[in-house]
């Protein structure tokens, strides 16, 4: 592995305030962001990666890799939560395993912003319509996690009802992150195709404004990350160490899936990226709501705290290493 990409990853604008963050509250410093803006610039961020993806879908039309690539990527959403459930029964009861499996299926959209910036920095290639996997990856694993605590956990529940299907399918389809990222898809790929003069007047808010949100979420993301750690040492050292195992098996998985596919190296890593971040908004704001047995300490600290900083720090390098020695730069 190429340490240097480590190193010129961890220099990148963005990643340098996630660390700005998270030396915040190492040094007890008085910095706060106001509740209200993180959630602002998080629905900013996602509306406009949904929107630029939706233009560069249109341009690309539904034709060469778009529809395998989507496939593939829904597919993993649904099988990854799955032998993660396998893995978390050796330890938890069923609701905290699925709660976590859902966690780990689904996908971090910031972690996948943090890859493009990467990508940039590098003078990588890649396409955009790739968001339109990162639009499509999060509802599978959240309906995955919650049919498992409805079959396998039903019997175990006394105090709430058995979920109804169109229970967890709204959960799943209709949380806030979701709906807003799949709807800007929308918007942006009828823009591109009925009316291109409304993506220059798009363009300062989902372009230039861009990189400086991105920025100011990692700060936040740093203070709360770092938060976050003491919360780790409840979750115990299985938790701890399957937070980092885990990202990194199914990183691997994604590295030949994508070369089974003859992704080139750009679209490749967003790929592995994909499989190997997990959420930490969708997926806790759903578990909340409808798995209350659930802890929220083990599904949010092992996300936040350790499988985050990890992926944006050390993993995105990693994984375009590991990409560069299995997929060759011609594909």
């Amino acid at each position: 592995m190429d340490t240097s990409l480590i190193l010129q990853n961890a220099l990148t604008t963005p990643v340098l305030f996630f660390f700005l963050g998270v030396f915040a509250v190492i040094v007890r410093s008085d910095l706060e962001i106001p509740a209200p803006l993180p959630k602002l610039f998080s629905l900013y961020l996602l509306l406009a990666i949904g929107f630029r993806g939706g233009l560069e879908l249109q341009r690309s039309g539904l034709q060469g890799q778009v529809i395998p690539i989507v496939t593939v990527a829904i597919l993993m959403s649904l099988l990854i939560p799955l032998y993660c459930f396998a893995v978390l029964r050796l330890k938890f009861d069923v609701f905290n395993s699925a709660a976590i499996a859902a966690a780990y299926g689904s996908i971090s959209a910031v972690t996948f912003i943090t890859a493009e910036s990467f990508l940039n920095n590098q003078n990588i290639p890649f396409d955009g319509f790739m968001v339109a996997a990162l639009a499509l990856m999060e509802s599978p694993a959240i309906i995955v996690g919650l049919l498992l605590v409805k079959f396998l956990g039903s019997k175990k529940r006394t105090n709430h009802k058995a979920m109804k299907l169109k229970e967890i399918l709204r959960e799943a389809l209709l949380n806030g992150s979701a709906y807003l990222l799949m709807g800007s898809l929308l918007i942006g790929f009828i823009t591109a195709w009925h009316n291109p003069s409304g993506i220059e007047k798009m363009e300062p808010f989902t372009g230039k404004l861009f990189y400086g949100a991105e920025c100011f979420f990692l700060l936040d993301m740093g203070i709360i990350a770092a938060q976050r750690l003491p919360s780790l040492k409840k979750t115990g050292s299985f938790l701890i160490s399957f937070a980092v195992a885990m990202p990194i098996f199914n990183a691997f998985l994604g590295v030949l899936v994508a070369k089974s596919l003859n992704l080139g190296p750009g679209n490749a890593l967003l790929f592995v990226v994909l499989c190997a971040s997990a959420s930490y908004l969708a997926v806790p704001a759903a578990m909340r709501m409808t798995v209350p047995e659930a802890k929220a300490s083990y599904y949010i600290s092992t996300t936040l705290g350790l499988t985050f900083p990890f992926n944006i720090i050390v993993g995105i390098p990693v994984y375009m290493s590991l990409v560069n020695k299995l997929i060759p730069i011609a594909s």
